[in-house]
């Protein structure tokens, strides 16, 4: 019989000695386990869309990648049909706050090859976002259309118009820096003058922003051009008029949320009235001092728009910033637009005058002199 403490013993020994007998056996399974997950590894990274040997993440010879950012929007989808349609590759960057994941899936479905298209949902406002994208991507030019934008709005709620704005830019700035991210299309506007004195507006205007809005974008625009005496960073800033107009074949247009229509642009809500979408159209401000009381914009096709981006992008250099407005230089007003809106479609629109909107001004319109003469542009759909 064997003692108590010697039978507790036994199965112990025994284990430890079947262990030791298997222990070979064992690592070679380790072995091979670890070998097959390094082939897999090997075979995947060979692979287009793995990591770091994506097409995205690579700079090739004679190919252009652009990073748009507010791509899924109203002229970010349009500047991104434009250079699609001109061979460059495209990443869109945006968070779908305002922009439309249908004009996404359009652009994918009309460039559907490998590496011409990717979409990134991320919010710019977040800065580990912002450098995993950068460190992930191998860009060669940014357009930063990326903002929230509407006049109105801003009066209202001018921090977030802050945050998005200027904030936003200041991170895209750093991470362009942090990984050699030479060119800058930025998108800006008109709202940086406020109200001159003088008509038609220059580039060399003074700058006096009468809204958040153009406050933000003003701050944008001196943080970029301070940045970029620092570097050797080809900056492009290009101030917008009135943009209206869809691609002319159909495939994209504006599509404001139905929230933001009583912030959005004139265009849109003409023809949300003509459709029948909204019950009429609310024009607001019909004292200000002009012919008709309405006030007075340069209303610039968005096709012509997204033109001067691609020249601009096809111009800029080294250590070179250019500032350009971007409009027809003619005026038109309110009620000139509706009634072209009415004569375009054939319904009589109803129309609710209303007090002047917050923030607003009454006349603006360029002299777009100097991007004709520098850019070679002109605008080509003038006719309201």
């Amino acid at each position: 019989m064997i003692p108590a403490n010697r039978r507790g013993t036994q199965p112990r020994a025994g284990m430890e000695y079947f262990d030791a007998r298997r222990k070979p056996h064992n690592i070679g399974k380790v072995i091979v386990a670890l070998l097959f997950i390094a082939l897999c590894i090997f075979v995947l990274k060979q692979s287009p869309g793995f990591g770091g040997n994506s097409v995205f993440s690579r700079h090739e010879p004679g190919v252009t990648h652009v990073l748009v950012t507010g791509g899924a929007g109203y002229i970010g989808s349009h500047a991104s049909l434009r250079l699609l349609k001109d061979n460059y590759r495209v990443t869109i960057v945006d968070n779908l706050s305002r922009g439309n994941k249908g004009a996404v899936k359009v652009l994918q479905e009309l460039f559907p090859e490998p590496g011409r298209l990717q979409f990134i949902y991320a919010d710019l406002g977040d800065q580990k976002s912002v450098n995993k994208i950068f460190s992930e991507n191998a860009f060669d030019a940014v357009m930063h259309f990326a903002a929230v934008a509407y006049v109105g709005e801003s009066t209202m709620e001018p921090l977030r118009y802050y945050h998005n704005i200027t904030s936003n830019t200041l991170l895209i700035l750093e991470a362009m820096a942090s990984h050699g991210v030479k060119t800058l299309i930025y998108s800006s506007t008109c709202a940086t003058y406020g109200e001159p004195e003088k008509m038609p507006i220059i580039e060399t205007t003074p700058q006096l922003p009468i809204n958040p809005y153009g406050k933000a974008k003003k701050m944008a625009e001196d943080i970029i051009l301070d940045f970029s005496k620092r570097t050797d960073m080809a900056v492009m800033i290009l101030r917008y008029f009135n943009v209206i107009g869809s691609d002319p074949e159909g495939r994209l247009g504006e599509a404001p949320r139905p929230e933001l229509r009583e912030h959005g642009r004139i265009s849109g809500a003409c023809f949300d009235a003509a459709l029948g979408v909204i019950s009429g159209l609310k024009v607001k401000g019909i004292d200000y001092p002009t012919a008709d009381g309405t006030c007075i914009r340069d209303y610039i096709d968005v096709t012509d728009l997204v033109d001067a981006h691609v020249k601009a992008l096809n111009k800029a250099e080294p250590s070179r910033v250019g500032i350009y407005n971007v409009g027809t230089g003619r005026g038109r007003s309110v009620k000139e637009f509706v009634d072209a809106c009415k004569q375009a479609t054939g319904v009589d629109i109803k129309i609710e005058y209303l007090s002047r909107r917050p923030g607003d001004y009454a006349e603006v319109f360029s002299d777009p002199t100097k991007i004709n003469s520098e850019l070679n542009w002109t605008a080509q759909h003038t006719p309201i």
